[in-house]
Order: C-alpha cells, then structure tokens, then sequence
C-alpha cells in the first residue's frame, strides 16, 4: 500500500450513464446495479481519462493509500473479461475523437529554413534521457506532451527557447516510471525551473501530475508553471507559480 491518485465515484451523483467505462482504457470502472463502480484499485492508473467524461461531475481524482497500479494485473483482466472498450463515437475519450483542422494551403518545401530550431538536448523522450546529462544540470526543464509539438506553432520560438526538453505521453506510457525518472532528474539536475505543456484533453492532464508527484518524491519546492495548449493550437492556460505540497 502507498498514498497515489486513485479515482473516487460518488454514488449520489453517479446516474449510470456509462461514459466513463468506456473512457477507461484499462477496464477499472464497470456498471453494478446501475451505477459506475471501481472494480479494482490495481487497475486504476490514477491519471483521470474518465474524468472529462462524467456528464454528472462524479468522479474525481483523490490522494489515498491504495495497492500500486499493476499492469499485469490489467492486462489480465482485459484478456479474461474482454473489458477493454472498442471504440465508440460518442462515449471516446475526448483524446481520441476525431477532429479536421482547416490549415492554409499553402507551406514551405521540406527543409526551406525560415526559423532556426530551438531543440538544445537529444535524446528528448523521458525514458533515454539520463539525470546526469550536462544540458539538465541548473537548467529550466520543460516536460512536454508529446502531441504538443504538432499542435502549438510557437513550440521552438514560446517554449523551448534553447531550454532542455523531455517530452512523453501520461496516457499510453508508463506513467509510474515516468515519475521516478524525472524525480532522479530534479534530484541530480537540480533545474532552476520546471514546465509541463500538455494539451487540453482530460487524459493529457496526468503530465501535470506526473510532474507533482516527481516534485514530492524528490523533496523538491520547484514551483511548477503549467502550459495548456488547445487542439487548434492556442495557449488555453498559462499559469505561472503552481505550488505543489504533501498532501
């Protein structure tokens, strides 16, 4: 048992619509006499997919000692239940729903140089960047989503800068271990500054709180800034200062 995210589902609130059991990738809610129930903690990721879901404001992310999340045990479940969701156009995580952006016609040819990058490290995924790299070291890290890039067209010029970079994705990577890398980072690297862009769909939120949880294992009192980016590429949210403390 340790103290994580886990998801709570109150029962008044909860009309059994459904949604949530769908938005859950790993087969942790299912409907019991009517209403959404988790079936088991150890399925439960604690990263909030089924949040943007709840058409009743019934589930909510909490703080609690609970058995650690268990892949195994997920991958289980899902070969013997058949819980995994198919995919379904109106009960999608918002994350997955299929969306045509209009974008000019016209662009540049593959490597017209209208703008020099502002990438400063490689490797830049969580899991191949080492704690130890001299890039990090004093440095103002950013922790981007890895759909960020693709979306936000002031990436290089509004967040990177020459500032180091790892970037990840809290739904389909491994969440857990992504807290301990990037704890060993902010233990040894000792940066100066911590950003965490994500975009505005509900299961990218878990960065955000990858990057807390890295923040308290490390014993670390960085004040986090969280950038939000939207689906047609805008800055949603810019918030400086977010103070991370125990629970």
């Amino acid at each position: 048992m340790a103290r994580r995210p886990i998801i709570e589902i109150d029962d008044a609130k909860c009309d059994g619509c459904g949604q949530c059991v769908t938005a859950c990738a790993e087969g942790a809610i299912q409907l019991v006499d009517g209403k959404a129930r988790l079936v088991s903690e150890v399925y439960c990721d604690g990263l909030g997919a089924c949040l943007g879901k709840c058409p009743r404001d019934a589930i909510r992310l909490i703080d609690r000692d609970a058995p650690a999340f268990d892949d195994a045990a997920v991958a289980d479940h899902l070969h013997r239940t058949g819980a995994k969701p198919a995919p379904c156009p109106s009960h999608s995580c918002p994350g997955s729903r299929s969306i045509s952006l209009t974008r000019p016609a016209k662009f540049a040819p593959l490597g017209a140089q209208h703008q020099p990058s502002q990438l400063a490290n490689w490797p830049v995924q969580l899991t191949l960047v080492s704690p130890q790299a001299p890039c990090l070291q004093q440095a103002d890290l950013l922790l981007v989503a890895d759909c960020v890039p693709f979306a936000f067209p002031g990436c290089h010029g509004q967040l990177l800068r020459g500032n180091p970079v790892v970037i990840g994705c809290p739904k389909l990577d491994d969440a857990p271990a992504y807290v301990d890398k990037l704890a060993a980072i902010l233990r040894v690297a000792t940066p100066r500054s911590l950003t965490v862009a994500h975009m505005e769909v509900p299961c990218c939120r878990g960065l955000a709180r990858i990057a807390q949880l890295a923040l308290l294992q490390a014993e670390c009192a960085l004040a986090l800034r969280l950038v939000i980016i939207g689906i047609d590429g805008r800055v949603v949210a810019d918030d400086h200062g977010v103070l991370v403390t125990p629970a």
